[in-house]
Formats: C-alpha cells, structure tokens, sequence
C-alpha cells in the first residue's frame, strides 16, 4: 500500500483502496462482531470486580470469554466442517478483511470521543487535554466507557475483536497453506500452539486482567479501539500469514526447543503473575517459592481522597527484576516469531513490537508508582535493581 501511495499519489491511493472494499468483508467483519456481541451479552460468567479507578469507582465485569472462546472455536470448526463456510476464507479475503477493520477501528474511536463528550459513562474518569483535539481522539478520553451494568467497551474489544480473532486468523491461515503446498509444517504449528496457548490462558485469567495497565490506565480511544480491531488481528498474526506463502521446515529437534522455550516464557510469566496476586490477595500470608514471601507494604490515595493499602512482592520471581512477567511475555514472544528463520524480517515485527511496547510500559509503570507509592517504590528499586533483564536491563 506504502508502494501506491509513494509512486501514484494520494487521489489514486484512496480509488485503489475504495476498489479494493468488499461488501462480503464488510458483512463477515460486522457477522463476527455481532457474534462476540450475542456472547459477550448472552453467556453467563463469573461477576468479577475491577481495580478501583482515579475517580474512586469499583466496576463490576463479567468474565465469561472463556466460554466464548470455546463456543467461537467450535461454531468455526463445525462451520467449516459441514461445508458451509471455507475455512480458508479469511486468508482468502485477508486484504478487504483487514481494511474493513482499520476503517471499524477509525469509526469507534470517532463515535466513543462523541459519546465521552455527551454521554459519558463516568465524567469524573475523563481525561480531556485542552487544546489537543488529535491527542484526545489517539488517547482516548473516557477510562471505562460502558453500556449499563457490565457492558464495557475496552474488555469486549481487546478479548473478542482481538484476542479470539487471533486464534481464527491463525487457523484460517493454517489451513490456506495446506492449499497453497499440499502439507502442514512444524513451524506453522508451533506458531498455532504457542498463539492458541497465550490466547486461552488471557481468557482463563480473564478477571487478572482487569488490573492490567490496559484497563487501570489507557483509555478508550483511537490507540485502544484501532489497536484491538485492526492492528491486534494484523501484527499478531503475522507469523501465520508468513508461513502460509512461505512454508520453513523444521528440524523435530528445531521445532521442540522452539515450543519448550516458548513455554518456558508461558510458566514464567503466569507463574509471576500468580505470585504476584496471591501476595496481594492473603496481604503476604502464603508462600512463594518455597517461604514466607518479602513484601514492602505501602499505601497511595485516590482522587476521592479515600486511602488504599497496598503491597510490593520482593520475593520469588519478583525478587530479581521488577517486571518479572514482561521478561516472560518477552521470551513467549521471541519463540513465537523463531519458526520463521531468520530470512525476513516481516514476521519478526511482532517480538520488535513487544519488545518496544512492554520496555516502554515498564518505564511507564515506574513513573506511575513512583508517583503513587513515592518513598516506599524508591527503596523497592534499590532491593530489586533489574528492571526486566537482570544483568542488562
């Protein structure tokens, strides 16, 4: 697209892009979504509670994407196994598919700054910058947009338009290289098993990650609502769509060390999260990694005034480096893009990404608890030295 663009010009880029629009994209995408809606409204959960928000509210959510999952999962299958849908479609029809999602991604993020402006779901947690129309539109303004008691925007669309979106795009893929070769390697399909892995354990943990940085802190805008519709299920998946057009063939002995290191980062990053919030949850009264856990107990105030508790685990995984669980989602991540060799660099912008993203989110988050926590994170940081690599970073 870059290539037109460069070398014909905006006009004839714009007519290249109406041209290739697909009504039958358009009505798949839309299908889909209101699919996840039917779910996400329909099926029963576990009513979780939220991280206090700025402002002082305690939201409720309802956890119920595993089950979704599953049911998505299986609908495909037996959709596909009956004939009545090719299971090859989306990598079939992936260039209207993702432009009919960029353009979803654009419209939400336009339609929730409308809705923050006139009818926001909390006034208390907007965050508007005067003066700058663009940032507010990127960062978004409301914190937790939501339709009645449980229907919130940011969980719907990073869980259903993102996360099981990945695991169909995947096997789409999977699939269209069986078309395009005749066979299925090993890489493809450690690609599948460590996807399908990282994507079942978001939705067992569900109610983990309603204390995550994506749902305490970034608001609903165009890097949230764009980023879960459109660059989530293209980014992501880029591995399965390399392998599709050009197949790696592995070595067994390749391919196992590949999938054991991936889940060796698995077991390290749910294995720190957990310490993490069983710590929190019995207030340091358990034990982690074979003893009584160190813990720093401090407390910050809300924007109500209201004063909280809080903990910080300096044992366990925790008591090597500060973001213990980005050090695994970090090598889950190099693992995922290693079946791909080293040819190209395409189907490595994944790990690069993260890479990015999550050194970028630890130094957020530092700044963040320094400001919340003040005096208590700085004699954190000079227990635990290592930010996410011990030794380097």
């Amino acid at each position: 697209m870059l290539k037109y663009f460069l070398a014909e010009g905006p006009s004839v880029f714009t007519v290249i892009l109406c041209q290739a629009f697909d009504g039958v994209a358009l009505v798949g995408y839309m299908g889909w979504v209101a699919f996840q809606c039917l779910l996400y409204t329909g099926l029963p959960g576990r009513i979780c509670k939220g991280h206090t928000t700025p402002a002082g509210y305690l939201l409720s959510y309802r956890a119920n994407g595993l089950l979704a999952f599953g049911i998505s999962v299986l609908v495909a299958v037996g959709l596909s196994v009956g004939n009545v849908v090719d299971p090859a479609i989306i990598a079939a029809n992936w260039g209207s598919l993702l432009l009919v999602g960029n353009i979803y991604g654009f419209l939400l993020c336009i339609l929730f700054y409308i809705k923050a402006s006139l009818f926001p779901s909390h006034p208390k947690d907007r965050k508007f910058t005067v003066g700058s129309l663009f940032y507010d539109l990127y960062m978004g303004v409301e914190l937790n947009p939501r339709f009645g008691k449980f229907w919130d925007m940011k969980l719907f669309h990073i869980g259903r338009t993102g996360m099981i979106s990945w695991v169909m795009i995947d096997l789409s893929f999977t699939v269209y290289q069986y078309r395009l070769h005749g066979y299925i390697t090993s890489s493809i399909m450690v690609v599948d098993i460590l996807h399908l892995l990282y994507v079942a354990d978001f939705f067992f943990r569900e109610d983990r990650y309603l204390r995550t940085l994506d749902i305490q802190h970034d608001h609903f805008g165009f890097y949230f609502a764009w980023g879960s519709s459109a660059f989530l299920p293209a980014i992501y998946t880029l591995q399965a769509q390399f392998l599709a057009r050009k197949p790696v063939h592995l070595h067994p002995t390749a391919a196992a060390a590949i999938l054991a290191t991936g889940v060796g980062g698995y077991l390290i990053y749910c294995s720190a999260n957990e310490q993490k919030h069983i710590a929190r949850k019995t207030r340091g009264n358990c034990i982690i990694a074979g003893g009584k856990p160190k813990v720093m107990r401090c407390s910050y105030q809300t924007a109500n005034g209201v004063k909280h508790e809080s903990l910080l685990l300096c044992s366990g995984w925790w008591g090597y480096v500060r973001h213990a669980n980005y050090l695994g989602d970090l090598i889950l991540s190099y693992a995922m893009c290693a079946p791909c060799g080293t040819t190209h660099l395409l189907p490595w912008t994944y790990a690069i990404f993260m890479t990015i993203i999550l050194a970028h989110r630890c130094l957020r988050d530092e700044k963040r608890c320094l400001a919340k926590y003040g005096s208590s994170w700085e004699r954190y940081c000079s227990q635990v030295r290592w930010r996410i690599l011990p030794g380097v970073f």
